[in-house]
């Protein structure tokens, strides 16, 4: 499959989302370069600035008409050229869309696949969950919402540059501040999950978590093998601890996996137990290898459409075991309207359940979506790095009936793009915009954040740290999915052995503990793969 593609002239636009989109037509760029500058005249500051607030206002209107919500609806982080969207947009072949995505199972799997000596499947790399992996250094906002910040620096590739796109939410200083939490946990009890490092450490898990949460909270437990059994209804924790811990300590593992059943009884006793004005989530904890009943993700959906879309109840997913049914998994999180992690040692479900416990079950925005346009004046092809799967048709931005992503407090979102700049080219770069529903009435916001040309770092090993681990976690991820024909290698690729050194380097320099393990992870696959 064709990587780098050039549309062709008077063809109708065609969602090809990971492809990149060569920029071509002289007419066509003089054409939309004479409407920039008809419609957004009046908004022009020096290159060389990047913005984190919507503050920054360039020639470029922002990404996409708006075609959807209230009429004269504001939109944060647009208000000085809300008018320029709706009279103007960027030809589609200059735009990106996409449903935020806050997974990482696929850069966790990869490490424990790697660590046992083996080659990760092709097919189960995400390159969008290796970046999402690590910590990063965005400005966080002051309320809810988000923070858009773009930066990029240049490839030793002529022309070519890596650009960053990062969203943030504001992270909870304190569980208190958060509302209370109904949750439902189905749990997997088939006989694949007795192997050590599957269900004994969902249990030490989930003994902990119960541990942590406050007295406010809720917790369902229902178990699943060859079918599926509410072993507890939803109970406040308050003088109930005992009793969840002596449920949870009881789990055994049994037959086959009828993940389906599990799933399915998981909602309607999340519909049962359901409360008002609390976070109310279904969170699975599985290796995800069903073998039993109905093993088609989107026919499980379909089973609990109503208790999603009715109640909001969302998924969120935790992935174990050496053998792992990640493409399941990831679908059924993707449209379950959640996000899912994978954790092979006890450190990772400290992690996931203690340390991040509020950003994974909670919620600050619903259905978020991210649109960079590129401008045509400056950059002559593109390419976002992953989000194959979560892809977007661009005039569905502004259309809040079209699933987007859930993002909780304390998370950060990236998208990298490999980008190919026009010799010489001096100027507005991209304009990224992120759309999202409050959780709690549903009203649309939106921020917008630009990059100049100018402020393109000289060269990538020279930019901060924070942003070398992002192009490192995808280059490594860039190099575990080579031999898949589909996907063209990333610009600048130095080749796992120098790729090895950076990380050692960035781990020295960042002393992140992560950023150490990425270290460890390439090194291991130099070793195994060369």
């Amino acid at each position: 499959m064709e990587r780098y593609r050039t549309p062709r002239p008077g063809t109708p636009h065609r969602r090809t989302g990971h492809r990149t989109r060569r920029l071509r037509g002289a007419l066509l760029a003089l054409t939309a370069a004479s409407g920039l500058l008809l419609t957004a005249c009046s908004a022009s500051e020096s290159s060389g600035s990047r913005a984190s607030d919507g503050s920054h206002r360039t020639g470029f209107p922002a990404p996409a008409p708006q075609n959807s919500g209230a009429a004269g609806e504001q939109q944060d982080g647009q208000d000085d050229q809300g008018d320029t969207s709706r009279d103007f947009a960027p030809s589609p072949d200059y735009l990106s869309t996409f449903a935020l995505d806050v997974d990482t199972a696929s850069y966790g799997y990869a490490r424990r696949t790697l660590a046992a000596g083996q080659r990760p499947d092709p097919s189960t790399i995400r390159p969008e969950e290796f970046v999402n992996s690590f910590r990063q250094d965005y400005e966080r906002p002051d309320g809810n919402g988000f923070t858009v910040t773009v930066d990029g620096a240049r490839t030793d590739e002529k022309n070519w540059s890596l650009v960053r796109v990062g969203l943030a939410t504001r992270p909870t200083d304190r569980t208190g501040e958060r509302p209370p939490a109904a949750l439902t946990f189905v749990i997997d009890i088939s006989g694949s999950m007795s192997e050590p490092g599957r269900l004994d450490l969902a249990q030490k898990s989930l003994d902990t978590m119960t541990d942590r949460l406050r007295d406010d909270d809720s917790v369902a437990l229902v178990t699943f093998s060859d079918k599926a059994e509410t072993v507890l209804p939803m109970t406040r924790l308050g003088s109930h601890r005992g009793e969840i811990h002596d449920a949870i300590d009881s789990l055994e593992p049994t037959f086959s996996t009828n993940l389906g059943a599990g799933v399915e009884t998981g909602y309607a006793t999340a519909v049962e137990g359901r409360r008002e004005h609390a976070t109310n989530r279904v969170v699975l904890v599985s290796d995800a290898l069903a073998n039993d009943g109905d093993t088609d993700p989107d026919s499980i959906l379909d089973r609990i459409s109503s208790a999603r879309r009715e109640y909001g109840i969302t998924l969120f997913g935790v992935g174990v075991g050496s053998d792992y049914g990640d493409a399941l998994m990831e679908r059924l999180a993707d449209k379950g309207d959640g996000h899912t992690v994978y954790v092979s040692e006890a450190d990772d479900a400290r992690k996931v359940f203690c340390t991040q416990l509020p950003q994974n079950i909670d919620l600050t925005a619903r259905d978020a979506k991210a649109q960079v346009a590129f401008d045509p004046e400056t950059v002559a092809e593109f390419r976002l790095v992953g989000y194959d799967d979560r892809q977007v048709a661009d005039d569905d931005f502004r259309n809040d009936h079209v699933d987007g992503g859930e993002v909780g407090p304390g998370h950060t979102v990236t998208a990298l793009y490999a980008v190919r700049t026009k010799p010489g080219a001096d100027g507005h770069l991209a304009t990224a915009t992120v759309r999202w529903l409050d959780p709690n009435t549903r009203d649309p916001h939106e921020k917008s954040g630009a990059l100049e040309t100018g402020a393109l770092d000289d060269s990538l090993w020279e930019a901060s740290p924070r942003f070398q681990v992002t192009a490192v976690a995808a280059y490594f991820a860039d190099a575990l999915r080579q031999g898949d024909e589909r996907w063209a290698t990333l610009p600048g690729d130095p080749g796992l052995g120098r790729l090895e050194d950076r990380a050692g380097q960035l781990a020295k320099k960042t002393e992140d503990k992560d950023v150490r393990q990425l270290a460890e992870a390439i090194d291991q696959a130099h070793r195994d793969l060369g």
